[in-house]
């Protein structure tokens, strides 16, 4: 099955998104095959993107991975 999701956060400045942005960008060079992901910053938004053509279970992994990075990086700011 294909999926994607989005998820978008939002800041409180510029400068916080593209921090946790370039925080996220070393878990997104290498991914196991059939899974893509994208994290950018827009502005005061990080908008990470997830697509995945395997099981619904892990997508949610990956998206829980995901999400605890951004924790990560954002009690760094």
């Amino acid at each position: 099955m294909i999926m994607r999701a989005e998820v978008v956060c939002v800041y409180g400045d510029e400068r916080a998104a593209k921090a946790v942005a370039t925080a996220l960008a070393p878990d997104n060079l290498q991914v196991p095959e059939g899974l893509e992901i994208s994290t950018v910053a827009k502005g005061r938004e990080v908008v990470s993107v997830v697509g995945l053509d395997g099981r619904a279970e892990t997508l949610l992994a990956t998206l829980d991975d995901l999400l605890a990075c951004m924790l990560t990086a954002e009690s760094m700011l």
